[in-house]
């Protein structure tokens, strides 16, 4: 007799899986978006615009890292699972256990080798000489954290694996009231400016986890399956083959932003503290439709795991009608109240000219946000299949369609270009992916272990 696994979505009512699986998960990345509009808002109202660029200027390199921070989460996350929707806890807990050791080992290096760079980046990214040193300083505490932001994205990832997506809401909301707290403290109370910002990022995310850590310990021992392997290479491995290509998907986005964050540069640091504020209040507008993708990705996995491919087309349809939903309702509260919300983070006498950037942008990006629903789905359903080549193709076009807009009309347009080239972006991924999923090849490893299942 199987035991009873709470967070399992592969039985009863797919909606109402979906739906209480989906809803902390954008809560707790509204969250994480939460405390991070806080440190623009506190540095552009009590530092000044200049530090708000420097903040801004950093926010591409930095995003790099946090996404491929989520994409080897979210990987390692597909097999784990697979794993659990299939009912073999054992080597669920051996995945487990190789996927956190190996992320803790990642992230050392990655903290090295960004201290390494920092300055270097900067300069190949043309960051204004005024604003150079607050953003190398942010840059140089940040990469200090690196082991505190993978191990908490790698945790969340799992509890998302199993099923679970409230716990991490409840450690987001914990780091984000830290956060706040330890931002008024530093910036207001000490005076320490960008520096204060970056400190009271680091220790949030310290604490939230190390608490991550604790209570997934204790959950994992609520599974009675024996001794286990704490390392497996042939698990890491499978890991491995699906979470480079995850990692690559939100690198390749993230090193889109930096490339098109080297050509916002050049147009100053008004426009750069404009175009920074906008995408504070985009990456929260975005939050519920990349939830509804990485919510399909578990979904799958796990119902592929048990070989219910009728109920993965149910899901798919479900978190697609979320998505697309959400997506139009944000578009409209952008049109509405965008230019009010981008006034949070700018002082409209001193900022004119950034405020108008900030609400050119969103006034036209948002226009899309259906279409960045839309392809964030489908891409979920390709990751959860393990169905890489073609999750990453359409990755890299995404890329290569923004990059090019940016760098050939970039001075013919004042850099205006830099607002269309996200929906150009998502357009073209949305064409490969959704080719791709109607046309059914994503679902040839399924097919094939059913083959082989009924051959015994």
């Amino acid at each position: 007799m199987s035991q009873k696994r709470k967070g399992d979505m592969t039985a009863g009512n797919p909606l109402k899986a979906l739906f209480a699986f989906t809803l902390p998960m954008i809560c707790g990345n509204l969250f994480q978006q939460f405390y991070n509009i806080v440190d623009t808002i506190i540095v552009g109202k009590k530092v000044g615009e200049d530090a708000l660029a420097a903040v801004g200027a950093s926010t591409s390199i930095t995003m790099l890292f946090v996404m491929v921070a989520n994409g080897t989460g979210i990987g390692c996350s597909i097999i784990i699972s697979n794993l659990f929707g299939a009912g073999d806890l054992k080597r669920m807990k051996s995945a487990i256990s190789t996927a956190l050791r190996s992320i803790f080992l990642v992230s050392i290096c990655l903290s090295i080798f960004g201290l390494f760079i920092n300055k270097p980046i900067m300069r190949l990214m043309n960051t204004p000489k005024n604003i150079f040193a607050d953003a190398a300083a942010y840059m140089q505490i940040y990469f200090m954290g690196f082991v505190f932001l993978f191990m908490y994205n790698a945790l969340a990832a799992i509890y998302n694996a199993l099923g679970d997506s409230k716990k991490p809401l409840y450690f987001l909301i914990l780091s984000s009231l830290l956060n706040i707290g330890l931002d008024l403290l530093f910036v207001v109370r000490f005076g320490m400016g960008v520096k204060g910002v970056a400190w009271a990022t680091l220790i949030a995310q310290g604490v939230s986890a190390i608490l991550s850590f604790g209570f997934l310990i204790r959950k994992l021992r609520g599974y009675q399956t024996g001794s286990y392997a704490r390392f497996d290479r042939r698990l890491l491995v499978r890991m491995v083959t699906v979470a480079i290509p995850t990692v690559l998907q939100s690198s390749i986005i993230s090193i889109g932003m930096l490339l098109v964050q080297s050509t916002v540069n050049q147009f100053g640091s008004s426009f750069l503290a404009g175009y920074t504020a906008a995408l504070k209040l985009d990456s929260i507008a975005i939050v519920p439709m990349v939830a509804c993708g990485n919510a399909a990705s578990t979904y799958v996995a796990q119902n592929l795991g048990a070989g219910k491919l009728e109920r993965v087309r149910k899901g798919y349809r479900i978190c697609l009608g979320m998505a697309v939903g959400i997506g139009l309702g944000i578009a409209v509260i952008m049109q509405v109240f965008g230019s009010d919300m981008i006034q949070w983070f700018l002082d409209g006498e001193e900022s004119a000219k950034a405020l108008k950037i900030g609400c050119d942008y969103i006034g036209i990006v948002s226009l899309f946000y259906f279409v960045m629903g839309t392809m964030n789905v489908i891409c979920g359903v390709l990751r959860g299949a393990a169905d890489m080549r073609w999750f990453l193709s359409g990755s890299l076009l995404n890329l290569f369609a923004r990059v090019t807009l940016c760098y050939v009309l970039a001075k013919a347009t004042s850099g205006y270009i830099v607002m269309w080239s996200h929906p150009v972006g998502w357009g073209v991924c949305l064409l490969v992916v959704g080719f791709r999923y109607f046309q059914g090849g994503w679902k040839k490893p399924y097919l094939k272990s059913a083959e082989t299942a009924q051959a015994q």
